[in-house]
């Protein structure tokens, strides 16, 4: 299949409606036969994502790194890490994805870098109140040896949010803040030197044509000034938290003057550079004040991707989602997975009323019993419902085959800190990372050419079935619903940006009307509803029952 010659249209407003791919490289495509994704796999798979109808990639970080949390942790934001390829495989690829109407979002991190990075070296080399540590987070311990971290936070990846360093005359020392593994320093915010950085960097990708960032933990950069306990304060706060009380490192109110700053750089150029803010804050406000007119572009929305497979959340979920963007002239942004989060097969093949709330990665979901296909048919019907959504939309790669989280990887298979930082407690997240299946065949189902060293992480047998190449053509696949939605969706004038009309079908169906002339029903019961008289079927997720919805179905359908 050759690529296109269309060039990326100047829409300015191009970010309230488009369909982002999100491509973990690491695990798209292997080009040089090393286990691992790359560049070049990107390019050569362009056609792929041509024919899917995306408007625009998002990568995950492929920047210099030690590779301690799969390149989350930067030693230089300005170069491309050499196992992912080079500066100019990187241009060429922002190049040829312009060339076929693809536009190219970067993954940014801001709240830490590696301790690799030139800074935190010279930082670890420095004094106790030197300059050098000023740019970081360090602070003396407590207790009567400074034996105790300096207070009672905690690391996302399990243990202590603070790490002890031996100074240079090799006395136990500071302690330095990470929020994350040992390896990713939280940097000083309110430090000048790290605002002009994180600018700098900006400037020098959009220099070199790419259009926007998703922002990486985009909500944590703030820190209290006085860095106190939090003495078992819940996070997300909950929606009757009192005005006045914050989370002493989530959602600090200092994080908007630092967007204001970064909107005032991607607005100083002069095609439409746009941000996505990766916000886990859970209540919608707190949300959308990120989104003010002098701030971020886009926002994921998490409550939806972490709502059950039920008709009342989920509705709760879309109405007051939406609410909130209004609010702001924000256009929502729907995601119904991620590399961080359990696919979305896995999720919706549990019994969705016994899931509990919280972070919805693969650990909770193990106790439960799966029916895979339940699953499948469900998030089949979910792309269908995100897609129809007034907005914009990710698709994480592997979706649009219909992957499942890979369950059962060998404890020795897995690298994510996570798994390591909780001493196995908490699988982690490689299952919803392991390598794309493009063949039926071949030693690594085509992710990387047969004779290649095995992938970075363990494909299943199952995987060949459900290659790219297996659903191309087939009318019945997850591959080929994406692209017909995908399709429709840039062609028809209600869908994208805009609004929904709410229509009453039944306490089992979701149902909605978008003009001009379209309109979606979902049915999230056990039993076949029947759609609305005189209306057209334009698609559907699964083959209707004489005329019927089915279970675990969304239509779309010409009012």
């Amino acid at each position: 299949m050759s690529l296109p010659t269309s060039t990326v249209q100047a829409d300015p407003q191009w970010w309230r409606r488009a369909v982002v791919y999100q491509i973990y490289p690491r695990s798209f495509a292997d080009s040089n036969g090393d286990g691992i994704g790359d560049i070049n796999g990107i390019r050569e798979r362009l056609p792929h994502l041509a024919a899917l109808g995306v408007d625009a990639i998002w990568i995950n970080p492929w920047y210099p790194s030690p590779m301690k949390d799969a390149g989350y942790d930067v030693s230089d934001y300005r170069d491309i890490e050499p196992v992912f390829g080079t500066m100019a495989d990187a241009e060429a690829l922002i190049a040829e994805a312009h060339a076929a109407g693809i536009r190219v979002v970067l993954d940014i991190v801001p709240n830490h870098t590696s301790d690799q990075h030139r800074w935190f070296t010279a930082a670890l080399a420095a004094a106790p109140g030197s300059p050098e540590r000023a740019r970081f987070i360090f602070r003396d311990g407590r207790g009567v040896d400074g034996s105790e971290p300096p207070n009672d936070w905690m690391s996302e990846f399990g243990g202590p949010a603070w790490t002890r360093v031996t100074e240079a005359d090799g006395t136990p020392g500071q302690w330095y803040l990470r929020l994350f593994a040992p390896e990713q320093p939280d940097v000083n915010w309110d430090h000048p030197d790290i605002r002009e950085e994180f600018e700098q960097t900006l400037r020098f990708w959009f220099d070199r044509g790419v259009d926007g960032f998703r922002i990486d933990v985009a909500h944590g950069l703030v820190k209290d000034e006085d860095l106190s306990d939090i003495n078992g304060l819940p996070f997300p706060l909950p929606d009757d938290t009192p005005d006045g009380v914050e989370h002493p490192h989530w959602d600090q109110p200092g994080v908007h003057d630092i967007f204001r700053s970064w909107r005032r750089v991607a607005d100083s150029y002069d095609g439409p550079r746009v941000f996505c803010g990766e916000i886990w804050v859970g209540r919608d406000h707190r949300l959308t004040a990120y989104l003010r007119a002098d701030e971020l572009h886009t926002a994921f929305n998490f409550n939806f991707l972490m709502a059950p497979w039920l008709a009342a959340p989920l509705r709760a979920t879309i109405s007051s989602t939406l609410a909130a963007h209004v609010a702001v002239g924000a256009p929502a942004t729907w995601v119904l997975g991620n590399h961080d989060v359990c696919r979305p097969v896995s999720r919706y093949a549990r019994p969705q009323e016994l899931l509990q709330p919280g972070f919805p990665n693969l650990q909770p979901y193990l106790a439960l019993p799966a029916d895979i296909e339940a699953g499948r048919r469900r998030a089949r019907a979910a792309a269908l419902l995100s897609l129809a959504l007034p907005g914009g939309a990710y698709v994480y790669q592997g979706e649009e085959l219909g992957l499942a989280e890979v369950e059962d990887m060998p404890a020795e298979a897995r690298q994510d800190p996570i798994f390591a930082g909780t001493g196995g407690a908490n699988v982690g997240r490689d299952g919803c990372r392991v390598p794309l299946p493009w063949t039926p065949t071949g030693d690594s189902y085509g992710f990387g050419p047969d004779g290649g060293a095995p992938t970075w992480l363990p494909q299943p047998a199952e995987f060949g079935e459900l290659a790219a190449s297996v659903q191309d053509g087939d009318p019945a696949s997850v591959l080929t619903l994406y692209r017909t939605a995908l399709k429709l969706r840039a062609g028809h004038p209600a869908l994208g940006d805009g609004e929904l009309e709410w229509l009453e079908a039944g306490d089992a169906v979701l149902a909605f009307r978008r003009d001009p002339g379209f309109a979606c029903w979902v049915n999230l019961g056990s039993e076949p509803v029947a759609l609305p008289d005189g209306a057209t079927l334009l698609l559907a997720s699964q083959d209707l029952i004489d005329g019927r919805l089915p279970a675990d179905t969304a239509a779309w359908l010409a009012l």
